[in-house]
């Protein structure tokens, strides 16, 4: 079976079977690279570590030693960028260790950010929004549909493409989601509103009356109904009252038309109700000479 990564920067499902970037790293030399010569990921999706994982992490470390060793590329003569395994990076660096067991591989700026965004999928612990900024990414890095990346990924399309819907929600609510202050369906239910200056202020009335979903949703659907009869106002406005005497007058006018219309005379009339006053049209033909 083809990994993710040979998915990715092979193009071609033809080709021969690459290796995942961590399986079989036995077969490759492992060395000691000092601590402070390497540097994070730039094209990390996480942007949120766990602090009490990584301490967790940490003291598994220092218990039982590192069981793989991170993966880095050379940038220069001093550096290192890792490609994967930053997680390990920081717990070693809380242990304060000087030196780091590292594979060193030769990858393009393509590949490593690849790698770091599948790599952090694949162990779905990012964020709803880390996760679609990753699908957003590999998108563009490989220039591929949404169909074709869920295809690679071994996901649903529909997937992808609710993840990647969430950017389009407002800064504000992109970075409760990333706090983990509402969940993504409450991310989801608050995309049911157009006005983005109404998705704000729903938001905050979520924060602040901590709305579970089903409160939301409740609330969401009150708004819609607000909405159309509002609009239903609009298209059928209400007439105003007409006093006695106008429709005795009214009245009068219409006995009088049809009379004239009862002697013979062709006559055409046409009533407006304006938004100050009626208005009647009569028409009269002239006789033919």
């Amino acid at each position: 079976m083809k990994s993710p990564f040979s998915r990715f920067f092979g193009g071609n499902e033809k080709e021969e079977v690459d290796e995942t970037i961590e399986s079989e790293h036995t077969m490759e030399e492992v060395v000691k690279l000092p601590l402070k010569s390497i540097i994070p990921n730039r094209f990390q999706p996480r942007t949120i570590f766990d602090e009490e994982k990584i301490e967790e992490l940490a003291r598994t470390i220092h218990t039982h030693g590192i069981i793989q060793p991170i993966v880095v590329r050379k940038m220069d003569d001093e550096s290192y960028e890792i490609v994967a395994g930053e997680r390990r990076y920081r717990a070693m660096t809380l242990l304060k260790w000087e030196e780091v067991p590292a594979i060193v591989r030769e990858m393009s700026d393509k590949e490593t950010a690849s790698v770091a965004l599948i790599e952090n999928l694949q162990r779905e612990e990012l964020t709803a929004i880390e996760e679609a900024h990753a699908y957003q990414k590999l998108l563009e890095i490989h220039e591929l549909t949404q169909e074709a990346l869920a295809q690679r990924l071994g996901k649903g399309q529909s997937t992808v493409a609710n993840k990647i819907r969430l950017l389009k929600l407002p800064i504000e609510i992109q970075d409760a989601i990333m706090r983990k202050d509402i969940t993504e369906r409450h991310a989801r239910s608050l995309m049911g509103i157009k006005e983005e200056e109404l998705q704000l202020v729903i938001f905050k009335e979520t924060m602040d009356q901590g709305y579970n979903v089903k409160q939301l949703e409740k609330r969401i659907d009150e708004l819609a109904q607000q909405e159309t009869e509002q609009e239903v106002k609009k298209v059928k406005p209400q007439r105003k009252a007409v006093s006695r005497d106008v429709r005795i007058a009214l009245n009068t006018l219409r006995q009088s038309f049809a009379m004239v219309v009862k002697s013979g005379i062709n006559m055409q009339t046409e009533e407006e109700d304006l938004e100050d006053f009626y208005q009647i049209t009569v028409k009269i033909p002239k006789k033919k000479s």
